[in-house]
Parts: structure tokens; C-alpha cells; sequence
């Protein structure tokens, strides 16, 4: 008997140990998924960090490109004022973007309306939110894109000070007010009643523009279109014993040079409104739009190189024109470059080659005056 009792003893410590080891593990096993929460949550931030600041230096790098494209395609005795005009508009633009422009495009309410943003002026109130800082700058990066839009359409005409006042109107105010409209959750292009189950428009379905044919390239290409009829064409453009041959692009390699800045630039505008690379379907969304932004312009590029060659007179294999049909492309993808297929992407880049070179032939018809095809290009095509 007394040896039973002391194995009973014994097998009654050995339980407690059990229990108190089964409650150690339980302990461990709640720490260790509290930590790996943490840590995944830390790594995905990091992550979509780095996608967003690479893919924001691309759309900041085509700054440079509008640089050479418009320089190229300008007289020679305009292109240091054509430069001076594109390396301003960064500066105004992210100026502007951080004082107000940022506030009006996404700083949603308590009480949101449907037509501007009232909150975030100077940042206030970002503290340490990472995703609002990231998309402060990817955004900003969109808010110099639309400004630099129309320096090609008002080139070798406007003043610098005007250009200068028009670019702080434009991303303070135009810009950041269309975009609160359409991207910003709220706006009466795109919003929702029931916590963003099913999102509408006041006049119908939600606006859908994936990373900004309408929001960018519309707003700027119509701006540009304005600028133009404004200030008129260059003396001489539409006389009509005038040299044509004297309003030329002056650099053809610089205009080639800025194409394909540009197009590089488009690999981070487009992949990169996906926002984010840690899951999946991110990837996936990024990778089909880098291939949408790949095939659109160069079924556009290409189409409006045979129209200029075979169709459209004077039948010359123009080289500008090709550029700018890849730009157009470019333009016309861009609403939907994240959900539409490959082959519908080259329908979309085929139809922007020749919506460009109708709108160039019609701008032309209609005496305005638009030295880098800028409206053919942004307006006609977002």
C-alpha cells in the first residue's frame, strides 16, 4: 500500500508538471503568433514600401523625359526655355501637392462631400501612417505628370511667369479636385453608402480609371487644349507662304530619347497603382499591367507609323509621329491596364494610333497650334 501511495504521489506530480509545461506551450504558441503577425505585418509594410517608392521614382524620372520629347520637338532657340519650364513644375508641383493639393485630392472627412477634401493641409496629421506618406509621394509623382502635360501644348508661346502661375493653379487646385472625384472614395464620380461594399457615381455606375487616362491625361490634356487656343499659334504656323519647314522638331534624337523615358517611366505609373506587392493577387494584378503597358504602345506606335507612311499625306516615314503613337498607347491603356486582357490591349494601343493622327490632322485643320501633339496625344486619347 504505501508504495502505491507514493507512485500515486508521484504520478500526481508528474501531471502538474504536465499541465504546467501544457500551459508554457499554450504561452509560447500565443507569443510566437503574436510575434509572426507582427513581424508579417512589418514585412508586407516594408515591402509594399519599397514597391511603391520604386515605382514612384519611375513616374517622378519622366520628368526627364517631357524634358527631351519637348525640347526635341521645339525650335532650337526655344529649348532652354521649353527645359526651364519642365524643371519647374516639379518644384511648384510637390510644393503645392504638400501645402494643399494632397488635402484636396484625399483628405476625406468625418462628413465627406462629394466635391473636395478637407483635411491633411501640410501634412497635418499624417503622423506616423506609412501608407499615407507613400501615397503622398506615388501621388504627388501623378500631380507632376498632369502639370507637365501642358508645357507641350502652350510651347514656345506662353511666358515663364504665366507657365508658372498656371502650373500652381493646376496642381493646388484643378488637379487634386478631380482626383477627389474619382479615386478618392468619396467624390461624386466614385463613392459608396454601404462601407465600400458597392461603390456608384451620382449619375450611374462608378467611374473606373486604373491609373489615370481620365484623372491625368484628360485633365492635362484639356488644360493643354485651353492653353493653346489662348495664347494662340506661332507666328507664321498657319500662313499660309510661310516655311512649314521652320517649325520642325529641331532634335529628332532627343524626341526619340524622351519616348522612351517616358515608356520606362510607365512601367512604375501603371504596375505600380496596384499599391502594394505582398499578396498574390497584387503580383498578378502588377504583372498583367506591366504586359498591358508593354503591347498598347506598340500597337499604337506602329499604327500611327503606317498611317503617316501609306495614309496620310505627305507619306513619310515620320518618326515623331511614331512616337507619339506610343504615347498614346500609352495613354489609352493606362485606364485599364490592371483588368483588361493582353489582346485587348493591343486593340486599345491600335485605335490610340489612330485616334492621335486624326486629332493631329484635325488641330492642324481647325489652325491650333499644338507644337509637341500634346492634346492629340493626352486629350484625345485619356
Amino acid at each position: 500500500m504505501a508504495n502505491l501511495t507514493v507512485l500515486s504521489l508521484q504520478l500526481t506530480d508528474a501531471l502538474a508538471m504536465i499541465s504546467v509545461l501544457q500551459a508554457n506551450v499554450n504561452d509560447l504558441s500565443t507569443q510566437y503568433t503574436a510575434v509572426s503577425t507582427d513581424l508579417s505585418t512589418q514585412y508586407n509594410e516594408s515591402l509594399d514600401t519599397i514597391w511603391m517608392l520604386i515605382c514612384g521614382y519611375l513616374v517622378w524620372f519622366m520628368s526627364a523625359g517631357f524634358c527631351f520629347l519637348e525640347m526635341g520637338s521645339v525650335r532650337v532657340k526655344n529649348s532652354q526655355n521649353i527645359l526651364s519650364k519642365n524643371l519647374i513644375v516639379p518644384i511648384v508641383a510637390f510644393l503645392c501637392w504638400y501645402v494643399m493639393g494632397y488635402a484636396l485630392a484625399f483628405g476625406v472627412t468625418e462628413t465627406p462631400n462629394k466635391f473636395i477634401g478637407g483635411t491633411y493641409f501640410v501634412l497635418y496629421g499624417f503622423g506616423d501612417n506609412l501608407q499615407q506618406l507613400r501615397r503622398w509621394f506615388f501621388q504627388g509623382a501623378f500631380c507632376d505628370t498632369s502639370a507637365s502635360i501642358v508645357s507641350g501644348g502652350v510651347a514656345e508661346r506662353m511666358t515663364f511667369f504665366g507657365y508658372v502661375v498656371h502650373t500652381v493653379i493646376m496642381t493646388a487646385f484643378i488637379y487634386p479636385v478631380c482626383v477627389y472625384w474619382a479615386w478618392s472614395g468619396s467624390g461624386w464620380l466614385n463613392y459608396s453608402e454601404d462601407g465600400g461594399v458597392k461603390y456608384k457615381s451620382t449619375i450611374g455606375p462608378a467611374y473606373q480609371d486604373w491609373a489615370g487616362s481620365g484623372v491625368i491625361h484628360l485633365v492635362g490634356g484639356v488644360a493643354a487644349l485651353c492653353g493653346a487656343i489662348v495664347v494662340g499659334p506661332r507666328k507664321g504656323r498657319f500662313v499660309e507662304d510661310a516655311k512649314q519647314e521652320d517649325f520642325l522638331p529641331h532634335s529628332v534624337p532627343f524626341t526619340v530619347l524622351g519616348t522612351f523615358i517616358l515608356w520606362l517611366g510607365w512601367y512604375g505609373f501603371n504596375p505600380g497603382c496596384v499599391a502594394g506587392l505582398h499578396t498574390d493577387m497584387q503580383a498578378y494584378t502588377a504583372a498583367n499591367a506591366l504586359v498591358n503597358t508593354t503591347l498598347a504602345p506598340c500597337a499604337g506606335g506602329l499604327v500611327a507609323w503606317l498611317l503617316r507612311r501609306y495614309v496620310l499625306a505627305p507619306y513619310i516615314f515620320d518618326v515623331p509621329a511614331l512616337c507619339n503613337g506610343v504615347l498614346a498607347g500609352l495613354v489609352a491603356v493606362t485606364a485599364g491596364s490592371g483588368f483588361v486582357k493582353h489582346w485587348e490591349a493591343i486593340i486599345i494601343g491600335a485605335l490610340a494610333g489612330v485616334f492621335y493622327c486624326w486629332s493631329a490632322k484635325l488641330l492642324t485643320k481647325l489652325q491650333i497650334d499644338d507644337p509637341i501633339d500634346a492634346v492629340s496625344v493626352h486629350f484625345t486619347n485619356g
